[in-house]
């Protein structure tokens, strides 16, 4: 279940915000629609990525805001933003 589309001149993977969200929630294992760190890291290494649990970690700590350990719907947007960042991805359109 990786989470790869097209691949933009400057190497990095295109996808719109809500595939973006569409393929993430795959790795939502008890359908709760959150992603825990777990599940964050099995996307992360599904994708190819290295250091999947320190990516993970990091990505979850930028998203999480109220900090119960999870990412939930209101906090997804702040993962587009990491994973653009640093997980090699950019956004073509908010949908």
């Amino acid at each position: 279940m990786a989470m790869f589309a097209s691949r933009a001149p400057s190497d990095k993977v295109e996808m719109s915000v809500q595939e973006f969200i569409k393929r993430l929630m795959q790795f939502d294992y008890d359908k709760d629609g959150k992603i825990t760190m777990e599940e964050l890291r099995e996307a992360v290494r599904a994708n190819g990525q290295w250091f999947s649990t320190w990516k993970a970690k990091k990505g979850l700590k930028l998203a999480d805001k109220n900090r119960n350990g999870v990412i939930d719907e209101y906090e997804i947007r702040n993962l587009v933003e990491f994973a653009e960042k640093h997980l090699g991805r950019r956004k073509v359109s908010t949908y």
